[in-house]
């Protein structure tokens, strides 16, 4: 399956400087160790501890735009934190970041280094569609490890969807149960985040830098960018046959 990601007319007017990045992953082999990704993960930890890296404030351009996008959809930015600002927040707290399994750690890893939200869908838990679109009534939600939990997102927050199956909640704070990647999943999508110019060279380099680290475990089939003037991206989620 090759899915079509598109983002709609009313997000695109609304965020006029969104850039999306969405990689194809295939042949993942998440239930083996990755050595690279895993020292690059303790790197960055010794970092924090040595007081080298630092935790973004909320006056950087990467986390004021995602405050003021989440605003601007009607989440409150303190209460639902980007993903980014959590797991940074989180590294700077305790001193580490989750381990998962090897390419969830590794995207976790580059949001956090870079500074700009990521994320991941297993693709055979993807329908032909996913939309990044504003939530409507009837839209429903079962958080990531939580399973018999449904919420319904408020209209008007932005949402990844599939139908009236909603992926991520309030943009990128939270994933899906039912699209989580898994040390099964052996093909995804990574997606990073951006809503400002001035985060334009933090996620580009953040997708270069990912693709690095899938590289040690998976066979990236393709790589497409999703803008407000380029809407409608359809991913090679098999590669070569």
């Amino acid at each position: 399956m090759s899915p079509e990601f598109t983002v709609a007319d009313g997000v695109a007017e609304a965020f006029p400087q969104l850039r999306i990045h969405l990689i194809a992953a295939a042949s993942l082999r998440n239930g083996e160790p990755w050595p690279k990704a895993a020292a690059a993960m303790d790197e960055l930890e010794a970092e924090a501890a040595q007081g080298a890296w630092t935790a973004l404030d909320a006056e950087d351009p990467r986390i004021a735009t995602w405050h003021a996008a989440y605003r601007a959809f009607g989440t409150n930015p303190k209460r639902m934190r980007p993903s980014v600002e959590a797991l940074q927040r989180r590294l700077a707290k305790s001193g580490r970041l989750p381990r998962i399994t090897p390419a969830v750690d590794a995207y976790n890893l580059v949001s956090v280094r870079f500074g700009v939200p990521a994320g991941a869908f297993d693709l055979a838990a993807l329908e032909p569609r996913v939309d990044i679109r504003f939530a409507a009534d009837g839209d429903g939600f079962t958080p990531l490890g939580e399973p018999d939990v449904r919420e319904a997102p408020k209209p008007g927050e932005v949402v990844y969807a599939q139908g009236a199956e909603v992926l991520t909640r309030h943009w990128n704070h939270r994933d899906a149960d039912a699209t989580k990647v898994t040390a099964a999943t052996t093909r995804a999508v990574f997606v990073f985040d951006s809503v400002g110019d001035a985060a334009r060279e933090a996620v580009d380099a953040a997708a270069e830098r990912l693709k690095e680290l899938l590289s040690e475990g998976a066979a990236v089939t393709d790589h497409r960018v999703l803008t407000a003037a380029d809407r409608t991206v359809r991913l090679d989620a098999e590669g070569p046959q």
